[in-house]
Parts: C-alpha cells; structure tokens; sequence
C-alpha cells in the first residue's frame, strides 16, 4: 500500500508541470527563477532580495517590484530554465520595461516539443489595504476545466495577483474523482451576492477516494494574500503546509482589521483519510499578520502554513475570535496586537510583509475539518497609521 500511494503522489505532481513529460529530463520548458544584476540594486528595488524572482510551476505572469520613478529603460533580466530549455529573447538580452511595457519569453524544451510564454514586467511597488473581491476571473486547471481566482489592482489598474487559494491543487485531485469539476464546486468559489458586490465562498470539500488514500481527504476553503506551490501542496502534509506562502511586502503600520463574514459549521471534524475526530467542531478563522520577512541572515522569508501564527518573525496579528454560526452579513473590527515595536526605516523600505488570511476549516491545513462547513467573507479592510507613508 505504501508503494501504491507514492506511485499516486508521483503521477499527480507529474501532471503539475506545464509540459506534460514523455520522457524524463528533457520535456519540461519552465522558468524557474528570474533575476537581474544591477551593481546598485537600491536604485531600483527596496531590497537586494527584490532582484530576485522564484517562480511557480503554473505561473505565466513574472513581476518585479521596484521603487517609484526606478530606470528600468534598459534591464537585462536573467533565467534559470528547466534542464536543457532554452529561452527567446535570450537570457540577459537588454530590454525597455519603462512605461509598464512587458517582454514575453517564450521557452522551448530540450527536446523541442513544447513551448510556454511568460510575460515579463516590472511594476511599482503599492499598498493594497482595502479588499472587495470585485476583481475574479476563471483561469484554466492543469488537468483540466476552470476554477477562479482574485486579485487587487495596482494604482495603475493592473491586476496584481495578490490573492491565493488552493484550488489549484483541487484541480490536480479532481481528475481522480472522474469528470471535470464546475468551477462553483471547487472549495473557493465568487459568489454575486456578497455584502456589497461580489463576496468569496470557502467550502471545506472531500477529495475522493485518491485524497483519502494519500491522507488529504479534505480540501479546506481558503484565501489568503500571498501565493500557492501546486507542486509542493500534493507531496504529502508536510509539503503541503510550505505550499501556502503567505504575504506580501507592506509599508504601512496596520492597527485594525474589519470585514464582514457569514458561517455556518458542518460539525464534527475528520482526519486526512476522513475519520471522525471525537470531540472535536469545526470552525473558520480569519486573521491578518505582519511580519519581518527577512530572516536574522538577511534572506528573504515568508512564512508557511506550519508558522503562519507562531514564527519568531511576526510582530502583529489581527485574529477574529470565536466565529459563530450565522445566516447574515456579520461585521467585526479587532486590534493589531503587537509584541514589539515596528522598525520604522525598515517600514518604509517594505521589509514588512502583510498576510489576510481566511478559511473555512482552521485545520485544513493539516487536512482536518468537517466536509460542509463554509464561511462566506467580503469587504475586508486593514486600517493603518496616517502618519506612515505609502512608497
């Protein structure tokens, strides 16, 4: 049985490559990390670390955030390809990406088969604090059908892709439970009739017979600023808990955290193979954290699904207390409580990163909740100091 089920986790993480592999090695035609050497990498970006780019298994957007009024007229940005690609325009090629203007790079595999574009930009770096969820759209599943997905737009009206849920990773497992998943049946849905607009539904689900084999039998309803590793998130719990890397970069002091939220419990929880858990009730949680994310080495950090509330890191957290069952639109404000005082110049050059989180199962990332329970949120809204200016 332990054969069987690493032969399943294998298969599925192999389908998560945006080539799809005849062959080992030299089928696969992924960027991997983007990156430019600039001698003086603070005339652009706020961090050296801002040079940098890693970038996900199912990405076609790559974006570097820079300071306001940066020269980005000629940059030549670098890239780390899988084993034997090759890139168009070439690797390290002088680009203008002044104006918002985007360079598309198309990769080819080794062994000339495949082929993926990344559009290629660099965008000013901006707050986003208040949050509607008017902005979704349906993007296309690696195994197929579509599920949705949000974003803020920047003070430009770009989408910024700020938002993140699991349902990539729903859409891997679905094609073992048979058939194409609607995009409504996935465990994060848009929904028409939020409390002002478009509101978001976070549904704990089941993943079938395959996600019970493999331990993961619930999927949790979740959305979270931040970005989500397909890849790592079927490769067992532990992977799992570092596919969710939560935040983005903030320079701004929050002090409160406000929304609104609809739940309504499913009762007992299960396990990852959907055993009952006794004495135990779900419940969702929502929550706002602020964080150092460069670590005590000065590399960049961001935190995970098993530190997102305990890292040494965090210097504030926001956490909605006990969520009740409710049929209607339900307001709350809590305070930012702090356990230590903010850096300022550290602030303003956006080493700080701001993490909202919301989910249907507060254990669903350990694959622990009650298949049903669903909590509905909108309008969301991190209040800041005036006195902290935005870059």
């Amino acid at each position: 049985m332990k054969t069987y089920n690493l032969m399943l986790v294998a298969a599925l993480c192999g389908s998560l490559t945006s080539c799809f592999k005849d062959e080992p090695l030299n089928a696969e035609c992924d960027i991997e990390q983007a990156y430019v050497h600039i001698d003086n990498p603070t005339e652009i970006f706020f961090s050296a670390s801002d040079t940098l780019v890693n970038v996900l298994s199912d990405a076609t957007e790559i974006t570097f955030e820079m300071k306001e009024g940066a020269d980005v007229s000629a940059v030549a940005p670098q890239f780390r390809l899988t084993e034997g690609a090759t890139v168009s325009p070439a690797s390290g090629t002088v680009h203008d990406f002044s104006g918002g203007r985007t360079v598309v790079y198309t990769v080819t595999s080794q062994d000339g088969s495949w082929q993926k574009s990344y559009n290629v930009s660099f965008r000013v770096a901006y707050n986003v604090s208040e949050y509607s969820f008017e902005n979704t759209r349906l993007v296309d599943g690696a195994a197929g059908g579509q599920y949705y997905e949000w974003s803020d737009l920047s003070s430009s009206g770009e989408w910024m892709g700020n938002w993140a849920t699991g349902n990539p990773g729903f859409n891997l497992s679905a094609q073992f439970l048979g058939g194409t998943t609607p995009p409504e049946d996935y465990p994060s849905v848009s929904v028409s009739d939020g409390y002002i607009g478009k509101g978001v539904k976070l549904e704990t689900k089941s993943t079938g017979d395959f996600g019970s084999i493999v331990s993961m039998g619930i999927a949790a309803g979740n959305l979270f600023i931040g970005e989500f590793d397909a890849q790592k998130a079927l490769s067992g719990t532990d992977g799992a808990m570092q596919a969710t890397m939560f935040g983005r970069p903030f320079s701004q002091e929050p002090l409160q955290f406000t929304g609104w939220y609809k739940y309504k419990s499913a009762g007992q929880c299960v396990d990852g193979k959907r055993r009952p858990i006794a004495g135990t009730h779900d419940s969702g949680d929502i929550y706002a954290v602020l964080y150092r994310n460069h670590d005590d080495a000065g590399n960049a950090f961001v935190l995970h699904g098993d530190d997102v509330k305990t890292s040494k890191y965090i210097v504030a957290i926001a956490q909605v207390p006990d969520i009740k069952d409710t049929d209607d639109w339900t307001e709350f404000t809590v305070n930012f409580e702090y356990n230590g005082n903010i850096d300022r110049e550290l602030l303003a050059n956006r080493g700080y990163s701001l993490a909202v989180v919301a989910t249907s199962s507060t254990e669903g990332a350990r694959f622990r909740g009650a298949i049903g329970s669903t909590l509905y949120i909108d309008e969301l809204k991190v209040i800041c100091a005036e006195q902290t200016e935005q870059p």
